[in-house]
């Protein structure tokens, strides 16, 4: 695809730029292999389990927007991650089975003029869900948490007053009776580049990528610094964050659901099925490997 701006820029820069062992790495793993030593597995998720379980949860997903529909419970979903961690794809398996009417997706584009005059949250605010709905955000208002800080798109200002004021508004949310997630997807440095260079090569996933992408694999560093002072910002008993390791998509997407899942008594629930996930690749901000981000 000769005509995209971004055409062949991420072959070179893993040609000319990306650290030898990561490169070596990448070059030598086959499609199921897990390229993180640090993931507490070696290999995909084989078929059957994967298929089996996702039958089964795809059935409780179904019986928890029944449950918020009849109850007008409000459900609100952050996604957040690094570029290609799988936000979209965890997306995509949680509502393949739902009613649309009353599970949508919230992905924002650039603030408009009008957007940019008005309080940071205020965009947001007009997405969340009335009674008996489930949002999904891919992305959300931690744009300005960590996009915006690597790429010095808002200032130090800015930034300070938003984690001042992200808890409050998360706490107030929370106390109207929102069931909120946060859900922060993270995959290694040797994970994001081997995703990123299967989207340039195919036509039909092209349209993910954008300059900023390609720019921010250059900032793995300032990414993680970011990420980190995040996590120690707005990581709150009220609402805390849930980190998903997701090296393996067959895994994470199963464990996002379960954390979902989990944490609300909708009616006729099997436990076994919609229990707490793996705790290996899933817990709070502690879980993050060093260096993974």
């Amino acid at each position: 695809m000769a005509d995209l701006p971004f055409d062949g820029e991420i072959s070179r820069y893993f040609n000319k730029e990306l650290p030898k062992p990561l490169k070596k790495a990448i070059q030598a793993a086959g499609k199921d292999d897990i390229l993180s030593t640090k993931y507490p597995y070696d290999g995909a998720m084989e078929d059957k389990a994967y298929n089996d379980a996702r039958k089964a949860l795809q059935i409780e997903l179904v019986k928890l927007q029944s449950w918020v529909r009849k109850t007008g419970a409000r459900v609100a979903v952050v996604f957040e991650g690094r570029d290609a961690a799988g936000k979209g794809g965890s997306i995509k398996r949680l509502r393949e089975n739902l009613n649309p009417r009353g599970a949508r997706v919230v992905a924002l584009g650039k603030p408009s003029e009008q957007e940019a005059g008005q309080w940071y949250f205020q965009r947001y605010i007009d997405h969340l869900p009335t009674a008996g709905e489930i949002v999904f955000f891919d992305r959300s208002w931690y744009n300005r948490a960590v996009v915006e800080r690597v790429f010095d798109f808002s200032s130090e200002e800015a930034r300070s007053l938003f984690f001042r004021q992200a808890p409050e508004f998360e706490r107030m949310l929370v106390a109207d009776g929102i069931h909120l997630f946060k859900i922060w997807l993270t995959v290694s440095r040797a994970e994001q580049m081997r995703r990123m260079l299967a989207r340039e090569d195919d036509p039909l996933k092209q349209w993910k990528l954008s300059s900023i992408d390609v720019e921010g694999l250059k900032r793995w560093d300032s990414y993680s610094l970011a990420i980190g002072e995040m996590f120690a910002r707005t990581h709150t008993p009220e609402s805390p964050w849930r980190v998903v390791r997701a090296d393996d998509k067959r895994r994470a997407r199963i464990a996002t659901q379960q954390i979902i899942l989990s944490a609300i008594n909708y009616d006729s629930r099997i436990e076994r099925v919609a229990g707490p996930p793996d705790p290996t690749i899933v817990g709070g901000p502690e879980i993050l490997p060093t260096g993974d981000g």
